[in-house]
């Protein structure tokens, strides 16, 4: 799973069942919780594109929302996480540095960062 390879790096990790966002809200909903809590979304979920198109988060309620966005296959997700690792961390310190948000995105063979 791909919060485990976060844990097993030594990351604080909030499960999405463990949040206390109801099973089956809407993507805005589980966004304002993460964005409310500081914290990174970690989303697995192809339909999270609709509100990270670009270089920004939309609408603008999202522009404070950190979000690392899987696009790879859900079975890499562990592996590339951990490719990742050394720039998701070295980003996310430049963004609260920036006091901007954390935008990645992690494909099969692709990561980019949004500033």
């Amino acid at each position: 799973m791909t919060g485990d390879a976060l844990v097993e790096a030594g990351h604080e990790v909030i499960f999405f069942n463990q949040s206390g966002v109801a099973k089956g809200s809407a993507d805005p909903v589980v966004c304002i919780s993460a964005a409310a809590n500081n914290a990174i979304l970690v989303a697995h979920d192809r339909d999270m594109k609709t509100l990270a198109k670009g270089h920004g988060v939309t609408p603008a309620r999202f522009k404070k929302l950190n979000l690392l966005s899987l696009t790879c296959r859900e079975s890499a997700g562990p592996s590339r996480i951990n490719d990742a690792l050394s720039l998701i961390e070295h980003e996310w310190k430049e963004s609260i540095k920036r006091g901007q948000r954390l935008h990645i995105v992690i494909g099969d063979s692709v990561i980019r960062t949004h500033r």
